[in-house]
C-alpha cells in the first residue's frame, strides 16, 4: 500500500491502558504475584484516527492487556488490540463485520529477543503504513502480542525468556483471544499470524503446533486461558527456523565460499538491537567445519522423504547435488522470471540464461556466489556459544547452551546440550500434521533470493513438508529481496482476503456461526457505540 501521509488523533476513554485485574497490581515490569483477569474489558480503550491514502479510519485501542493470570513479566506478556469503530456501530468494512472480521496477529520478535507489542503507524524504514495499520484499514481486528525473549531476566537475575517462553507466550495470547471471542469483535477462528526472521519462525511454529500438549504445563503455570491455541493461517517472512539442522543447511548452500560479510548483533540495556557488518575470510578450521556440516545435510534431507508436486522424491547425493537442489533452484528461476516480466533488467547477470523473454536456466553455484556468505560456521549453534540461538536454548541460570550434537562435540568452550524436548518445541517440522496437533490450513512463506541470514533450503523444506502433509501453501522467493518482511502488504492482504473468502463454509466457520447464534451474535452487549466510557 502506498501512503502519502498519516494523521493521528487520540481521545482518552476509560482508564488509560490499565489492565483489568482481580487484585491491585504493583508497578513492576516483572510482577509475578498479581493475579490478572482473563476477561476482556471493553470499556478500557482510547479512540484513535488515522488517514491513509486519503481515507480516514477510526479505531479503538485496547493496550497493555495482560493475557495470562500469572505473568512472569508484564513488560512483555501483554497485548495491544485494535478494533475499527465501525464494528461498534453495527456497520461493515468491505465484506467484514464485528462477527466475521479476521484477526491479524503480528509479532515484533527479532533475534529471539524480548518484544513489546507493536501498534498501528508508519514503518520506520519505509515511512509507509505498517502491517497493523493496513490491516485496520481493510477491516481486520488487529491483536499485537508481546513475548519474552532470550535475554529476559527477573529481579533475581534468573533468565525467564529462554525456550520455549516466546512460543508459549504467543500461544497464551491466542488463547486469550479465543476465550473472549464472544465478547469482542473479530473471529477468533480466523487468526492470521505474521512475523519476520525469528518472528517469522515463531509465526510458523505457532501455526504448526496448535493444541499440542507439549506446551500445556508451561501454559498452565502462566495461567493461560483453558482454550485452544490453533490458528487459521500463517504469514512467515525470512524465518530463522529448523534450528537443529540450520547449520548443515547453511553450509550446504555456502560451502566453498570463504569470504563473508558477517552481521554482528548486539543490544543495549533496553534491548535495542544494534547491527554492524564485519568482513573476513574463513580460517582453515572454519573451512573444515563447513565441509563437515555440509556433508551431513544430504542424509537429513533424504530422511524427510519429501516429494515435489509431481511426486518426484526430493533427495541429495553425498556431494550435495540432486533433485532437492534442482527444486530450490526452480524457485529462484521462477523469481527471476517474475522480475523479468515486471521489467527488471537481468542482462548483467551472466549466470542467468534468457531466451525469447524466458528464463531457461540458471547456474546455481554462481548464483550463490552472487548472494554471498554472511555467517561463519557454525552459523546458528556457535561452537563458542556466542550466537543468539545459543542464548535461546539457555536455562534460567545458564546464559547459553548447544542444541546440536555436532556443536557439542566440537565446542571450543565448556558447554552443555539443551534438553531434547525444548529443541523439539522450537522446530515446526516436528509438529506439522502430527497426531494430537492442529496445524494451520493456510501458509504464506516468503524468503528473498539474496537473503543470506539462513539457507534457502530451510523455508523450502518447510514448504515441502506442509504441501506433502496436505496443507495450502503459497511459497515464493521475491527477487533481490534481502532479509526482511512486510514489503508486499498489498499482496499479503489480498492473500488473506482470498483464504478467508474460500473458507466461509469450512467447519470452523460454521462452528463460529453456531456459537454466535446462542449468545447475542457472539458479542457482549457492550460491543456497540454505547460501550465508550469518556
Amino acid at each position: 500500500m502506498k501512503a502519502k501521509k498519516i494523521l493521528t488523533s487520540v481521545l482518552m476513554c476509560g482508564f488509560l491502558s490499565a489492565p483489568l485485574m482481580n487484585v491491585s497490581a504493583a508497578n513492576s515490569d516483572t510482577n509475578t504475584t498479581t493475579k490478572y483477569s482473563l476477561k476482556f474489558n471493553s470499556n478500557n480503550y482510547t479512540e484513535e484516527t488515522a488517514t491513509v491514502d486519503g481515507k480516514t479510519i477510526t479505531y479503538r485501542a485496547y493496550e497493555k492487556i495482560v493475557y495470562v493470570k500469572n505473568p512472569v513479566d508484564t513488560k512483555y506478556e501483554i497485548m495491544n488490540i485494535y478494533v475499527p469503530e465501525e464494528y461498534y456501530e453495527g456497520t461493515s468494512i468491505g465484506s467484514y463485520n464485528a462477527d466475521t472480521a479476521p484477526i491479524f496477529f503480528p509479532n515484533t520478535v527479532g533475534g529471539y529477543m524480548p518484544a513489546e507489542p507493536g501498534s498501528p503507524g508508519l514503518d520506520e524504514r519505509s515511512g509507509e503504513p505498517n502491517a497493523a495499520l493496513v490491516a485496520l484499514s481493510k477491516g481486520y481486528v488487529v491483536a499485537e502480542p508481546g513475548a519474552r525473549g532470550r535475554t529476559t531476566q527477573n529481579e533475581s537475575g534468573e533468565y525467564t525468556g529462554k525456550a520455549p517462553a516466546a512460543i508459549v507466550d504467543l500461544k497464551a495470547a491466542v488463547r486469550y483471544l479465543r476465550y473472549n471471542d464472544k465478547i469482542m469483535p473479530g473471529d477468533a477462528e480466523k487468526i492470521i499470524s505474521n512475523g519476520t526472521s525469528a518472528g517469522g519462525a515463531l509465526s510458523a511454529l505457532l501455526g504448526a503446533t496448535g493444541n499440542s500438549k507439549d506446551y500445556d504445563s508451561y501454559l498452565k503455570k502462566l495461567g493461560a486461558a483453558n482454550e485452544r491455541d490453533d490458528i487459521f493461517a500463517v504469514s512467515s517472512y525470512a524465518a530463522i527456523t529448523d534450528l537443529d539442522h540450520a547449520d548443515m543447511a547453511y553450509e550446504w548452500l555456502f560451502n566453498g565460499i570463504n569470504d563473508y560479510k558477517k552481521l554482528v548483533i548486539s543490544s543495549d540495556t533496553d534491548y535495542h538491537i544494534q547491527r554492524e557488518m564485519v568482513e573476513g575470510t574463513l580460517t582453515e578450521d572454519q573451512i573444515q567445519v563447513s565441509n563437515e556440516l555440509s556433508a551431513l545435510f544430504p542424509n537429513y534431507v533424504n530422511s524427510l522423504k519429501l516429494t515435489d508436486s509431481n511426486g518426484t522424491p526430493l533427495t541429495l547425493n553425498k556431494n550435495g547435488n540432486g533433485t532437492f537442489k534442482e527444486y530450490v533452484k526452480s524457485f529462484v528461476m521462477d523469481s527471476a522470471q517474475k522480475a523479468l516480466d515486471s521489467g527488471t533488467d537481468l542482462s548483467s547477470l551472466t549466470w542467468i540464461t534468457i531466451k525469447d523473454g524466458k528464463v531457461t536456466n540458471l547456474d546455481f553455484d554462481q548464483y550463490v556466489q552472487y548472494v554471498g556468505r554472511m555467517k561463519t560456521p557454525s552459523a546458528f549453534d556457535g561452537l563458542d556459544l556466542t550466537n543468539a540461538e545459543n542464548e535461546l536454548f539457555g536455562t534460567s541460570t545458564t546464559k547459553a547452551q548447544h542444541f546440536t550434537q555436532y556443536s557439542l562435540e566440537n565446542s571450543t568452550v565448556s558447554s552443555t546440550l539443551a534438553d531434547a524436548s525444548l529443541i523439539k518445541m522450537m522446530n515446526p517440522l516436528y509438529y506439522i500434521g502430527a497426531k494430537g496437533t492442529t496445524t494451520s490450513s493456510y501458509w504464506r512463506i516468503r524468503q528473498g533470493t539474496v537473503d543470506n541470514d539462513t539457507s534457502l533450503a530451510v523455508p523450502t523444506l518447510l514448504s515441502a513438508k506442509l504441501e506433502n502433509s496436505g496443507f495450502n501453501v503459497d511459497f515464493s522467493m521475491p527477487w533481490d529481496q534481502s532479509h526482511g518482511g512486510d514489503y508486499d502488504l498489498d499482496e499479503l492482504f489480498e492473500w488473506t482476503d482470498n483464504i478467508v473468502a474460500s473458507s466461509k463454509d469450512s467447519p470452523s466457520s460454521n462452528s463460529k456461526k453456531r456459537a454466535t447464534n446462542t449468545s447475542n451474535n457472539g458479542k457482549d452487549s457492550n460491543v456497540n457505540k454505547n460501550a465508550k466510557s469518556s
